[in-house]
């Protein structure tokens, strides 16, 4: 396929957030007060005023049409999972019939789509359609081209008539500011003196290119984006070549032309290269504070998928597209930084850094012990159950990774013995003395959820496809709490260094439980967790129920983060789209089985007699073919009967519609083994079949043609 523009001739000093209405931009265009203004606005110092939206609002609308753009979009995150649009044009009419360009301060700060169709758990009537997107001042506007077409997209927050979260963006901020106050409140009491604090996240993105042609042969991955049938090709991941292996020409060209498209947008993506299985990939961006992190890894997925299309390719989201070999994660990296840069999560050089440093960090230990459960429901979607525990990604046990080293600082500081450097030099762990900690104190553990990776923590259980917007709430929230009991303890304390120490000590000692540095795969973790007491969360639905335990309510609330009613909403969304998701599987196998598998297999079966007929009427042996066609015979038998008790628990799964809980439930406990049954059978008979014969391209073709 034909690439529209030659990249390579382009310098990305020329081309790098071409297309995104950022700081750079804004102090150009903005007059110097609006400007500042703005930027008290953006870091929550003031209030958005109606003269600063309609300043802005006409330097918006002056670039993007300079720039080419002819509509604007107010750009939302529904809880789909995926991002929402409307599309209108700057375009309007006189009186006297002349057209003109507008675009008001007042159509900036607030659009007004129709809400009655975006799933909402009961927060929203159907007959009340009325939704509102209001604009984030913090997240850049930019223009999506598409094919030579130019859109002005503004980044929004979605909210009903009475002000609930219809979005994931609006309790993302919620969360982030939850951390912010209640960090600002325990560094003051350090003597600190910042007045902001930032989350920031560094998402990598893991994602399968197949070629399209493949693609759309498949009924499977078009409507649900994994391969429901399939054989494992003879090779696979065994021999552990494909990671960090050559990139082919075909995939370096198009990671070349995204990498630019990235770029003009002010997406910095920075690292590439091949993943574990064969046909993955993964792309990393830079950090940035959580919120934007968020907005540019949801417009990365469109991206990707736009410029794959362009190449001839599909580029897959799914978390387990293919079955026996790795699914695909997108790792999100955690940190959290004062407003002069001080990461709170890196070590010092001074005794009272490391103290903070050791604080921070046995706050981590303590929050994700008690909202453990929460963390692994924001991980929690169909796709994943298919790769979290798989020898791929972390299991459903959420666990923390310290390293050896820090363990065992923590470890003596805690029973109050010295601590021996591994340069042979003793220390006590007292007050005045805490140890000069090195800079780099962990190996990585690719098998933990939460791994200590030396300035933040990696998050690695959440799935390709998701929304990094949950996960960060979850991870928000319960750090925001533990601070606010901690600043809550030093605010009162009359020395503060020394209750420091002892908060350090309570919280490891009472938490250290969550701390785990070995093979989070292995089956002794597994039993090892159990016997800890650690939640092992094993499914999708098991973990969603957590959303709403009473004392996770009463935390959310008590931190402005959820309300009851948000909460119970976002269950009934979360049950609902397992339930369909699994639902438009189980179809589209039944689908599959009956309209292609079967009539291709019994025409094939009935090739196969015919030539065991002519074969004997000449005197050839035929002993084995004929165990081969009573094989294919009776497991195209099972295929029929499987797809017909497939069918039968679809449609009774769908009378249970009114209780979101036990439809999930029945799905999850019945559905998926009928459709585990159908695929053992089919699978079997795409062995014995012809290739010729087989109705659709199988895992060699999918996975290594490109």
């Amino acid at each position: 396929m034909t690439v529209p523009y030659d990249f390579a001739s382009q310098l990305v000093s020329e081309i790098y957030g071409s297309n995104c209405f950022n700081e750079t931009v804004m102090k150009k265009l903005l007059p110097a007060n609006i400007y500042n203004e703005l930027q008290r606005i953006q870091h929550g110092d003031k209030d958005l005023t109606p003269e600063v939206a309609e300043a802005v609002a006409s330097a918006m609308k002056d670039w993007a049409l300079e720039k080419g753009a002819t509509h604007y979009s107010h750009w939302f995150q529904p809880l789909t999972g995926s991002t929402a649009e409307k599309h209108d044009s700057f375009l309007s009419i006189s009186r006297n019939g002349k057209i003109f360009m507008e675009f008001s301060g007042k159509e900036l700060l607030q659009g007004e789509p129709d809400a009655s169709s975006f799933p909402n758990g009961g927060l929203r009537a159907t007959f009340e359609a009325r939704g509102y997107t209001a604009w984030d001042t913090s997240s850049p506007a930019f223009i999506k081209e598409t094919e030579g077409v130019k859109t002005f997209y503004i980044p929004t927050a979605f909210f009903s008539y009475n002000g609930q979260a219809l979005d994931k963006k609006v309790p993302l901020l919620r969360s982030c500011d939850a951390v912010e106050r209640q960090t600002l409140r325990l560094l003051r009491a350090f003597g600190h003196t910042c007045e902001h604090v930032t989350v920031s996240v560094g998402p990598e993105q893991e994602y399968f290119l197949v070629d399209r042609e493949f693609y759309e042969q498949r009924l499977d991955l078009r409507l649900t984006g994994r391969t429901l049938f399939g054989n494992l090709a003879a090779k696979g991941q065994e021999l552990d070549d494909h990671y960090f292996g050559s990139i082919s020409d075909r995939v370096t060209v198009f990671m070349n032309e995204l990498n630019y498209e990235l770029w003009k947008v002010g997406i910095p993506s920075k690292t590439q290269h091949k993943e574990v299985a064969p046909g993955q990939f993964e792309i990393a961006a830079i950090y940035d504070i959580a919120n934007v992190a968020t907005d540019r890894n949801q417009l990365l997925m469109r991206i990707l998928k736009s410029v794959a299309r362009r190449h001839g390719m599909k580029a897959l989201l799914h978390e387990k597209p293919f079955y026996g070999i790795n699914g695909s994660g997108k790792h999100n990296n955690w940190s959290i930084a004062k407003d002069d840069g001080q990461n709170l999560l890196t070590t010092g050089d001074s005794p009272e850094e490391n103290l903070l440093f050791l604080l921070v960090l046995t706050c981590w230990v303590k929050a994700v012990d008690l909202y453990a459960p929460l963390i692994r429901a924001s991980a929690a979607v169909a796709g994943n159950d298919h790769r979290l525990g798989q020898d791929e990604a972390p299991p459903a046990i959420i666990s923390m990774y310290l390293g050896e080293q820090l363990t065992e600082i923590l470890e003596h500081l805690t029973s109050n013995t010295p601590y021996k450097k591994r340069d042979g030099e003793v220390l006590k762990l007292g007050v005045n003395a805490l140890p000069s900690l090195p800079k780099d104190m962990t190996d990585r553990n690719r098998t933990s959820p939460l791994a200590f990776t030396g300035n933040k923590f990696e998050f690695r259980m959440v799935g390709s496809s998701q929304s990094l917007a949950g996960p960060n709430t979850m991870i928000n929230a319960a750090v925001a709490d533990i601070f606010a009991e901690v600043a809550t303890r030093l605010e009162k304390a009359t020395d503060v260094k020394t209750e420091a120490i002892t908060l350090i000590k309570e919280m490891y000692a009472n938490h250290k439980r969550i701390v785990f540095n070995g093979n989070g795969y292995s089956q002794e973790w597994v039993e090892e967790a159990k016997r800890r007491g650690l939640p092992n969360i094993p499914n999708t639905v098991a973990a969603l129920q957590y959303l709403v335990q009473a004392e996770y309510i009463e935390m959310f609330e008590r931190h402005c983060i959820f309300t009851r009613e948000e909460l119970e909403s976002r269950l009934s969304v979360y049950l609902n789209i397992y339930s369909k998701q699994i639902n438009i599987e189980a179809g589209v196998m039944v689908e599959m089985a009956r309209r292609s598998i079967v009539p291709a297999v019994t025409r094939y079966v009935s090739e196969l007699c015919d030539d065991i007929k002519s074969q004997k009427d000449i005197g050839f042996e035929t002993e084995e073919l004929e165990k081969i066609a009573g094989l294919l015979s009776r497991e195209l038998n099972a295929t029929i009967k499987a797809s017909d008790a497939l069918h039968i628990v679809i449609a009774e799964a769908l009378t249970i519609s009114e209780d979101p809980l036990a439809q999930a439930q029945f799905y999850h406990q019945t559905v998926i083994e009928k459709m585990a049954d159908l695929r053992a059978h089919a699978d079997l008979l795409e062995t014995y079949t012809d290739k010729q014969a087989w109705p659709f391209p199988g895992y060699e073709e999918l996975l290594f043609k490109l």
